[in-house]
């Protein structure tokens, strides 16, 4: 659906909605442009907006099939950028991503979403409460959307901080747990949030060192400064990876270290057994000359042979800590 078509006339909007249609020659004279938001538009609603805008057949399929890497690419004069919207659920230890295309040009930007991540409606309503940056145009709006996603990262990395050291709490603690599955699941949530986030350090450096000519001299700062927060972002997701891959090695290996254990014990479990189940294994066969058989004697001294040699064994695997 379209959420918002605004025309914006030196920083400033023009009252009420204005229509898909006729949108950009509306706002043709000099300091104005359109920004349109986009909420999994249907096709015939992004038709109009790609014959409006004349957007590039290749960057509209991306808008509509969804499912991209983050990426810049330029067609034309239009600059085409992909984001990947994130937040983390918590209870399930997941994080759920959604995708932001934006089309920006000279008199226009174009801003698509999927999914429930990272709303910009306060998006919008904070960058018009800024005027003065407002006026810079649609460089601005393409700044504003990429600083609201990449603050919105912040709460992911706190939660898996959160839930990793849970993780670290829960391998080393004195009660036997098997938290590998756990694990596992997590690194598979790093490595993607990952993904998405180092993806934006190319695109954030081109855009802050000038690359583009619709990117006036005055944004390119306000750039730079989200490229830094993205490169300590990027590092701290890098550094919970390695320490997820250090946490997981340790777990395998305590794992391995109890099983060797276990199978000591029921190793010297078994010897304790075997050897009065020996004994009685002897003297249970039915021939007739045999020491002790015919005795009175021959039953407790068997019995407490038995016991001897058990309590022996017991002790010794006791001592050499088996037991």
């Amino acid at each position: 659906m379209i959420i918002d078509c605004a025309i914006y006339d030196n920083g400033v909007r023009r009252p009420g909605n204005q229509p898909t249609v006729g949108a950009r020659r509306a706002a043709s004279q000099p300091g104005s442009f359109v920004w349109i938001g986009l909420y999994e538009p249907t096709t015939e609603e992004f038709d109009a907006v790609r014959e409006e805008f004349d957007l590039h057949e290749l960057a509209v399929e991306d808008a509509m099939k969804a499912h991209q890497r983050p990426k810049l690419e330029v067609y034309d004069d239009t600059i085409f950028v992909v984001l990947r919207s994130a937040r983390y659920m918590d209870l399930k230890e997941e994080i759920e991503f959604g995708e932001i295309l934006l089309f920006i040009g000279d008199d226009f930007a174009v801003v698509v979403r999927h999914g429930q991540a990272s709303g910009l409606t306060e998006a919008r309503q904070s960058l018009e409460r800024d005027p003065d940056l407002l006026r810079l145009g649609p460089p601005a709006v393409l700044h504003r959307v990429m600083d609201r996603v990449i603050d919105d990262y912040v709460p992911v990395v706190d939660g898996l901080g959160k839930d990793i050291q849970e993780v670290e709490k829960e391998v080393f603690s004195t009660e036997w747990t098997n938290p590998a599955e756990r694990i596992y699941f997590l690194k598979r949530e790093v490595l993607e949030f990952q993904q998405a986030v180092a993806s934006l350090i190319d695109p954030l450096n081109r855009l802050g060192r000038g690359f583009f000519e619709v990117i006036p001299d005055d944004m390119r700062e306000y750039f730079r400064d989200i490229s830094d927060h993205v490169l300590r972002l990027s590092d701290q997701v890098a550094a919970y990876r390695d320490l997820l891959t250090s946490v997981l090695e340790a777990t395998l290996t305590q794992v391995s270290v109890r099983q060797n254990e276990d199978m000591r014990k029921i190793s010297a479990w078994v010897a304790v057994a075997v050897v009065p189940t020996l004994i009685a294994g002897v003297f249970g066969m039915n021939f007739q000359r045999m020491p002790g058989v015919d005795a009175n004697w021959g039953f407790p001294v068997v019995v407490g042979l038995m016991a001897l040699v058990a309590g022996t064994l017991y002790g010794l695997f006791r001592r050499s800590d088996w037991l």
